[in-house]
């Protein structure tokens, strides 16, 4: 199987690193604020474009990849003053003061038409699928160069039916 969306989309990653494991007061509220944060996300998905997201725990601390309809959409959310992002961050920078406990860092990339490629074997939805389509990889191709290949087509074709609308 392999994942299939229409247009570009944005990928996140997020994390926080926990430097001294031993100060819980210090890196549990940061963990619980960052909770807070995603559940305020994927509660309107649809206005932020959340598709889905998928969380680990390192050894240092918890990981999210979350994949989004747009990047635009996903900065509506951290902007937005009616959401927790802002006074998350206060509270963060408030708690850390300087002091090095806990890390937190992102990551952000955009991703254009036909410029990816996936491959599920003996997995139910997961990563991009799982917030996109989850289709046969005959579909697109057998190899990542062709499955890249048929995303750029569609990318193209989309482009030039554009440019002929635009055109009119």
């Amino acid at each position: 199987m392999t994942a299939e969306i229409e247009g570009d989309f944005a990928v996140f990653i997020t994390g926080m690193r926990i430097n001294r494991y031993w100060k819980i007061h210090k890196w549990y509220p940061n963990f619980r604020d960052m909770r807070k944060i995603l559940m305020a996300l994927f509660s309107n998905q649809e206005e932020y474009g959340a598709l889905c997201a998928h969380h680990a725990w390192t050894k240092r601390g918890p990981i999210l990849i979350g994949y989004f309809r747009s990047v635009e959409q996903l900065e509506k959310f951290a902007n937005d003053p009616n959401q927790p992002h802002a006074e998350v961050w206060a509270r963060y920078f408030k708690r850390m003061k300087g002091n090095g406990d806990v890390g937190v860092w992102h990551e952000t990339f955009v991703v254009r038409s036909g410029e990816y490629e996936s491959v599920y074997v003996y997995m139910p939805p997961t990563g991009l699928a799982m917030g996109t389509s989850h289709v046969p990889v005959e579909r697109r191709g057998d190899l990542a160069a062709d499955r890249r290949a048929t995303g750029a087509r569609a990318a193209a074709a989309a482009a030039a039916k554009a440019e002929v609308v635009q055109g009119d």
